[in-house]
Formats: C-alpha cells, sequence, structure tokens
C-alpha cells in the first residue's frame, strides 16, 4: 500500500469539507492500523474498482456526524442519526470519494466508486479485521473523521 494513494482523499476531503461544512479540517499522523471498533462509531465504506482496487472507509463517532450533518442542513440541530441523517453522512462521503476519484483520473490513475454503504462489525466481521492506510481528520468544533484507504 503506497501512502500517495490517500493524498487524493485528504486533498478531496478538504475541499468538501470546506464547501460543505465550512470548516478547514487540519490532520492528524498518517499510519498503517487496525480498523478498530468503538460503541457509537459510524463507518461509511466506498468500494474502488480500475487501476486500483479495494476499499475506503470513514469512520467517526455517532456525535461526529450528528453534528457534521447538522452543518450540511444549514445548522438545524439533528440529535438523532435516522434515515436522513444517513443518508446525508453517506452523501459526504461519496462526495469526498468522487473528487478524489477525479483527481487521480486526472493524474492518470483511472478509478470507479461504488456507491457508498453504511457498514457494521456485525454485518462484516472480516472486513473489519484488516489492515489499513488511517489519516485523521481534526474538524475545530465538530470532531474526527477517520479516512481509511484499503486499496492495492
Amino acid at each position: 500500500m503506497k501512502a500517495e494513494i490517500i493524498n487524493p482523499f485528504l486533498e478531496s476531503a478538504r475541499i468538501v469539507i470546506e464547501q460543505v461544512i465550512c470548516i478547514s479540517p487540519s490532520t492528524g499522523d498518517l499510519g498503517i492500523k487496525n480498523i478498530e471498533i468503538a460503541k457509537g462509531d459510524i463507518w461509511i465504506q466506498v468500494g474502488m474498482t480500475g487501476q486500483l482496487t479495494g476499499n475506503v472507509v470513514f469512520g467517526l463517532k455517532e456525535t461526529v456526524a450528528l453534528k457534521i450533518v447538522s452543518a450540511m442542513m444549514g445548522g438545524f440541530v439533528i440529535t438523532e442519526m435516522d434515515e436522513m441523517g444517513k443518508s446525508a453522512i453517506s452523501e459526504l462521503s461519496n462526495m469526498i470519494s468522487g473528487n478524489a476519484s477525479t483527481i487521480l483520473y486526472n493524474q492518470g490513475v483511472n478509478v470507479d466508486i461504488t456507491p457508498p454503504k453504511i457498514v457494521s462489525p456485525q454485518e462484516h466481521p472480516l472486513f473489519f479485521s484488516k489492515k489499513a492506510l488511517s489519516i485523521p481528520l481534526m474538524m475545530a468544533g465538530i470532531g474526527e473523521l477517520d479516512i481509511q484507504v484499503m486499496i492495492s
């Protein structure tokens, strides 16, 4: 797994988050780690096919997701992660991944993405036992969004 694969996702996440949530995220330390599951986490998987294959997974605490969805809804406070909230957070991951695939295409790497889906450790236990190239994005006043890249 090459570290430069994650750069288009970081660039895309910064752009999308600034446009949609009006916050400039900062990045944490890049590393290879096991995907860690904690109660109250939300995991959104986007598959990649083409010259790169694998998955990109966006992980965040439900409290962070609620703040992001509230910001996406123009500041309307969302207090529970219902179907509308899940759809909104999935769309954010779709926007980030789609933009990243465009960046990759402009670098000469042809990839397609699959629609985002919320995954759980109960439904996909083997998925959560893998190592991923991981980098956290910190959003002031909102929290952390982890980008986990499992692409070859």
